[in-house]
């Protein structure tokens, strides 16, 4: 006998567990794009120089102000898995460009947006997705044809990539003297290998102390320790450092075994308290006999170590990250010693000044005239620690607009010049492009312009008109054509020092179409049900 099918025997297939839930189909792309799209709403108001801060307060009531896209995303609670991926896709442009954050979630809540209305006109996201993808690599085949080459030497121009990063920022009068040290940090720890720049921001070291002005900041091209010296009779400033940097303990280690020594009379502890004397002599001699007269070490010092340290008239450091070792040694030329048998005059580093200073309520050891400054350390100082830590991310960003310039080679100018050029020149590309992907690619050309739109708006212009000015100037050839959100009009970016790097540029326009590609190309989304509703059942 066959067997029936198992609907004409009236049998439910459950084949997801129960209080999981499900949606599918137009009902799964709506859901996600209104959560890109919200999340993209609020981020579009603190666009741009003129741009909003927004407060966010977090479970345990701490308060950050910031208008900084890879902060508020991460601070933000988010639950929609939409919204989430978005969060991944900004650290992912705070990682690799270290800028353009919000350009990119902007950008792809708007080609969402526009995506939504073709799916509404039944085109298929596939062939969405496709036009997306042409724009976009014709897109950034222009714009590394209309970037203007760089010089690592253009001091001015490095400087103007930094204020107009810092621009948006709410570090104020003080944006031009943090330009300036931007620049010097990354002029300072820029590596030639072969043909081309490479920039480690992992050597810009960055510490916070609130207290002080904004110009209080300060560019060490050297390292700060935030430690003391370890002993009250070493010396507090020593010059023409000769620096020992150490990965090994001045004091007697343990044994790996347990042992049992058996003492039968008091000149035994004696001796042996001598014994250990003697070693940590014989130690502090070795490093005194090659003419090091500062140590820094990652381990610890004991205090007869100590006494003899500072009876030799050395500055001594202990407990110090491995990070700080790291730069230290690179900064000033030492070689990491892990056996101090193997120490020599040649492993030293070199520093014209090693100093104890109190900043705030705390002492630091600074390193300052390091022999081979390829690590930098900058001390942000500020009225309040809201205020230090915005600071901080400004500097972040700065930076990284000015390495990306020096490692990629070319700029653009901001200000929507360089999306109104992409937009008149893809706008020829699409007439090429034959069938329905045309009107995606002309969906991703206004998804570009929405991003000039949006600074207008956010300065209190009227965004459509200021966009017909923009589409007018670009079409009488006007290349570096953008917005002066000061008065309104549309000028020469690059006269008026608005620069930004190409691969900024490129990175976000690339994330936001990556993210709105993949949400695009999602039919169905199937949600266990969460742990802590089962944990209330219990």
């Amino acid at each position: 006998m066959a067997a029936l099918p198992l609907e004409s025997m009236g049998v439910p297939v459950i084949i997801l567990k129960e209080g999981t839930s499900r949606s599918y189909g137009k009902e799964a792309v709506r859901s996600n794009i209104m959560a890109v799209r919200a999340i993209a709403e609020i981020l579009k108001t603190t666009y741009g120089p003129k741009g909003m801060d927004k407060m966010l307060v977090d479970s345990l009531g701490d308060i950050t102000i910031t208008n900084d896209g890879a902060t508020i995303l991460d601070k933000l609670d988010l639950q929609h898995p939409a919204g989430k991926m978005l969060v991944q896709i900004a650290k992912g442009q705070d990682e690799e460009a270290g800028d353009g954050t919000k350009t990119s979630v902007i950008f792809a809540g708007e080609l969402l947006k526009e995506g939504e209305k073709l799916l509404n006109n039944n085109i298929h996201p596939t062939i969405i997705v496709e036009g997306y993808k042409k724009a976009l690599e014709k897109a950034l085949e222009i714009l590394y044809e209309i970037g203007k080459p760089i010089s690592i030497d253009d001091y001015e121009t490095l400087k103007k990539i930094a204020l107009t990063s810092l621009n948006s920022k709410a570090v104020g009068e003080a944006a031009d003297y943090f330009a300036d040290i931007a620049v010097e940090a990354i002029k300072t720890i820029v590596e030639k290998r072969g043909d081309k720049y490479y920039v480690d921001l992992n050597n810009v070291q960055i510490i916070k102390k609130h207290g002080g002005s904004l110009r209080d900041t300060k560019l060490i091209k050297g390292i700060v320790i935030d430690k003391e010296v370890v002993h009250p009779d070493m010396p507090r400033r020593v010059e023409n450092a000769k620096i020992a940097v150490l990965d090994t303990p001045l004091e007697i280690e343990k044994p790996e075994i347990d042992l049992e020594v058996s003492i039968t009379s008091p000149d035994l502890v004696k001796r042996l308290l001598e014994k250990q004397e003697k070693i940590l002599a014989e130690k502090v001699e070795k490093i005194a006999s090659v003419g090091a007269n500062v140590v820094v070490t990652q381990k610890g010092i004991d205090e007869v170590a100590q006494h003899f340290l500072a009876k030799r008239g050395i500055l001594a450091v202990r407990r110090v990250k491995r990070s700080d070792i790291e730069k230290i040694a690179k900064a000033t030329g030492a070689k990491i010693i892990t056996n101090l048998d193997d120490l020599t005059e040649e492993d030293l580093g070199y520093a014209e000044l090693v100093e104890e200073r109190k900043v705030g309520e705390d002492k630091m050891i600074f390193i300052e005239g390091a022999k081979n400054p390829k690590s930098v350390t900058i001390l942000i100082r500020g009225g309040f620690e809201r205020l230090v830590e915005e600071a901080d991310r400004a500097l972040h960003d700065a930076l990284s607009a000015v390495a990306d310039a020096v490692i990629d080679g070319k700029i653009v100018a901001g200000g929507g010049a360089t999306e109104a050029e992409l937009a008149k020149r893809l706008r020829e590309y699409a007439k090429t492009v034959p069938g329905k992907e045309q009107l995606a690619i002309e969906a991703w050309i206004r998804a570009l312009e929405a991003l000039p739109q949006t600074l207008a708006f956010n300065a209190g212009l009227d965004p459509v008109e200021i966009l017909m000015k923009l589409r007018s100037a670009h079409e009488e050839g006007k290349l570096w054509a953008g917005i002066n959100v000061e008065d309104g009009e549309i000028v020469d970016m690059t006269e008026l020092g608005v620069i930004e790097p190409v691969r900024i540029k490129a990175n976000a326009f690339k994330a936001g179409t990556e993210v709105a590609t993949m949400i695009l190309r999602i039919d169905d989304i199937i949600a266990a049900r969460r742990s802590e509703d089962k944990e209330e059942k219990k």
